[in-house]
């Protein structure tokens, strides 16, 4: 790894080394997305990834770079799940254990397919409890070593894999990417594929897009700072409820992004419906965000070349069902 920072080389290594324990996900094309945007949507399914999200790419890229003596105490995380998996499932593959601290309220799904990969899983309270105390107390007291799910090297570099494989696809397809709207919590997916764009298409716009209520990097773009959420807002999107942009994840976002935008809870389920309907996927809230903004206009894709993440799928079938009937 390059200095403190990741580099645009570090996500072309990390797609080397995780290549065979991730899926290459296809990109997706569909006539009526075009249709209704005005541009060439070319969309990203992460949904069809092992453990259903983009966040295997980063939590494999990063238990395969722990030295050989750290492997035994294992790892820890907090997640509202789709890293857990992740990471369990990394963990899994390298015959670590692993211990997931999970919010009380993350969806049963996402709780039962982190168990289902052998980790351990201990709750707390997403209103009052600091997420990176409590990992750091809990890898203390077992000897292991903390696997952020966002604001580390190894982890953006991974996730930043999934940029290359579409631009990879784009320009196979005679195609160069304006712009690429990206699902935006704490950052760290974002920021691997802002790396990834310097590295392969430079020319391309990448834009953060984040909930209402959870608009963290949007407003520390405009701050120059990183500004964080009250937590009051709505816990629909679970996958993207980080209360600010991380500490490494901002300093490679802030020069690099196009900006951010914000969609509203009923632009997230129409979003789901219509990858339902249309491209015959299902989406979770969160990994919804990107292509509502583009529905909605607010990614402006007219008369552009534009790719859409799709980061995740573990959506509660309660909450697909609300989505469904709206």
């Amino acid at each position: 790894m390059s200095g403190s920072l990741p580099t645009p080389q570090d996500v072309r290594d990390a797609a080397a080394r995780i290549a065979p324990h991730i899926v290459r996900t296809p990109m997706l094309r569909h006539r009526l997305l075009d249709q209704m945007t005005g541009g060439t949507i070319l969309v990203k399914p992460e949904v069809l990834q092992r453990t259903g999200s983009f966040k295997l790419r980063g939590a494999t890229n990063a238990a395969m770079r722990l030295p050989e003596a750290a492997r035994g105490a294992g790892v820890v995380t907090h997640s509202s799940g789709n890293h857990g998996q992740a990471v369990a499932c990394a963990s899994a593959m390298l015959g670590m254990p692993a211990l997931i601290a999970m919010p009380m309220d993350a969806p049963a799904i996402k709780v039962e397919s982190t168990r289902r990969w052998g980790a351990e899983v201990t709750f707390f309270d997403r209103r009052t409890t600091d997420r990176e105390t409590l990992a750091s107390r809990l890898a203390a007291e077992r000897g292991g070593t903390v696997l952020p799910p966002f604001d580390h090297p190894d982890v953006i570099a991974g996730q930043g894999t999934l940029a290359l494989e579409l631009f990879e696809d784009a320009k196979a397809a005679g195609l160069t990417l304006d712009g690429l709207a990206v699902c935006t919590g704490g950052g760290g997916l974002i920021a691997g594929c802002a790396l990834a764009a310097e590295g392969a298409s430079p020319s391309t716009a990448i834009w953060a897009v984040e909930p209402e209520g959870w608009d963290d990097t949007k407003r520390s773009l405009e701050a120059g700072a990183r500004i964080a959420n009250d937590g009051q807002g709505e816990t629909i999107c679970d996958a993207l409820l980080s209360m600010r942009p991380g500490e490494i994840t901002f300093a490679v976002n802030q020069p690099r992004l196009a900006g951010a935008v914000v969609v509203t809870r009923a632009e997230v389920f129409r979003a789901m419906r219509f990858a339902f309907e249309h491209l015959k996927i299902v989406v979770e809230p969160g990994g919804a965000v990107a292509l509502a903004a583009v529905l909605a206009g607010k990614v402006d894709a007219r008369g552009k070349v534009v790719g859409v993440v799709i980061s995740g799928g573990n959506v509660d079938p309660a909450v697909f069902a609300e989505a469904l009937a709206a």
